[in-house]
């Protein structure tokens, strides 16, 4: 008979309580791993049975589990009018999925919207000049909204008309849906809540749906590669509207807060900003921006990128559903068991990185990285449920750093304590405030 499954005692308001005293679901997983090892049981608010699993090698044993739980991600339903994204069976998802990957994941997409991209790191550099000597900066406030343009101009063909009330709105309907299924105390009514995130749900549809039209009547010179691809695949209207939608909301949080932390990181750790600078300055010599094709030459950067999606992983966990049992190492997980995926526990388990807690880019070296099982790095998750953007999201975010890192000095705000919390993706809590100076300065 296979042993139980060490974890923390049941607790009868089903897991909601210790996870809040943890400060989130996030800093609870790292908790319930140091204490209990790299296999554990735990209740979670929307899951019967959950088990998390820390350890890479065995996580191989899970990497072909194709279903997520679905209360875990009926907050996305509002989302979605064609049925939730995160939750299609897997005979409708495996064809959703390679559409996106035919764009999200082409190089040839990628080289088409670079130009654009740049433009748009270029015109946050120029702001964050004028505005050197005025007092910190606000990185992640300024970099979701730089990445929500960004992914805006790839997925829609262009600006949203008002992308700053587009990232509001986002934040509305998120606030509001991850505050019930995490029971969190939220100022407002209920009915004054439900609300706002309607009308907010209102305004997303309406600025994707114009888009969609533009790109139908062929009004809009930079046609959307991604949404061509759905029209192509002959998806429902409404589904091309999810995903577009969903892929907006994935892309700008996610790339925003990544760059983010990496700057915070780089802002500590003067060695490895320098030995930055020093690569961006010898690849572009006198150019602000890098080529394409220059990104591979920015080895360096890469690097430090990793690993500050090590140290904080953007999106800090994701979860799948057993529908037969499975036999994990000497457990067995019965079918219909949420099997959680805990990254910042799995990238800040010792066994694998050695001192866990140190930003130290060469850890992803190429062969640093060839000795360590392959999922000891999973900042995109894992398996057919995989992030379709982790190429584009790559591609996004050495382009910024490199514009920024090229221009400018990051120093820590003093006085400014920087708090890791759980908001849809590893944010921090007042933000990540940085003196931002010219290195020619």
């Amino acid at each position: 008979m296979a042993p139980a499954i060490p974890g923390p005692e049941p607790r009868t308001d089903g897991g909601a309580g210790a996870v809040a005293a943890a400060g989130g679901l996030h800093t609870y997983q790292l908790r319930l791993h140091a204490e209990y090892g790299p296999v554990v049981r735990f209740q979670l608010p929307g899951a019967e049975t959950a088990v998390s699993v820390a350890d890479p090698v065995l996580l191989e044993a899970t990497a072909h589990l194709d279903k997520r739980p679905e209360r875990l991600f009926a907050f996305l339903d509002p989302l979605c009018e064609a049925g939730n994204l995160q939750v299609l069976p897997a005979e409708e998802h495996a064809p959703w999925r390679r559409v996106l990957l035919s764009v999200l994941a082409g190089r040839p997409s990628h080289e088409r919207h670079f130009a654009r991209f740049t433009e748009l790191a270029t015109a946050l550099a120029d702001d964050w000049a004028e505005r050197s000597g005025q007092g910190p900066v606000a990185l992640q406030k300024d970099l979701t909204a730089l990445t929500l343009r960004m992914i805006c101009a790839y997925a829609l063909g262009g600006e949203a008309d008002d992308p700053d009330r587009v990232v509001a709105a986002f934040e509305e309907v998120l606030t509001e849906h991850l505050g019930r299924l995490y029971q969190v105390p939220l100022p407002g009514t209920p009915q004054e809540r439900a609300r706002r995130a309607e009308e907010a749900l209102t305004r997303l549809r309406t600025a994707v749906d114009r888009a969609v039209a533009a790109h139908r009547s062929g009004s809009r010179a930079e046609r959307s590669d991604l949404i061509g691809a759905l029209v192509e695949a002959r998806e429902h209207p409404a589904r091309i509207r999810d995903t577009v939608m969903v892929t907006m909301l994935a892309a700008h949080h996610t790339t925003g807060v990544a760059v983010s932390w990496a700057l915070h990181l780089l802002g500590g750790h003067p060695g490895p900003a320098a030995r930055v600078a020093d690569e961006l300055d010898r690849v572009l010599g006198d150019r602000a921006a890098p080529d394409y094709a220059d990104l591979r030459r920015l080895p360096y950067l890469e690097m430090v990128l990793k690993e500050a999606m090590r140290l904080f992983p953007p999106g800090p966990y994701g979860a799948r559903e057993t529908e037969d049992p499975l036999t994990l190492g000497d457990y067995e997980i019965p079918a219909g068991a949420t099997v959680f995926y805990p990254f910042w526990a799995i990238h800040m388990n010792p066994d694998y990185w050695p001192e866990p807690g140190r930003f130290l880019p060469e850890r992803f070296t190429a062969q640093e990285t060839a000795a360590r099982p392959r999922l000891a790095y999973v900042p995109f998750g894992l398996g057919p449920r995989s992030c379709e953007g982790a190429a584009l999201a790559m591609v996004e975010a050495e382009l910024v750093l490199a514009v920024l890192l090229k221009r400018f000095r990051f120093r820590p705000a003093p006085g400014h304590e920087v708090t890791p919390i759980e908001r849809f993706v590893l944010w921090a809590a007042d933000d990540i405030r940085m003196l931002v100076t010219p290195r020619d300065a």
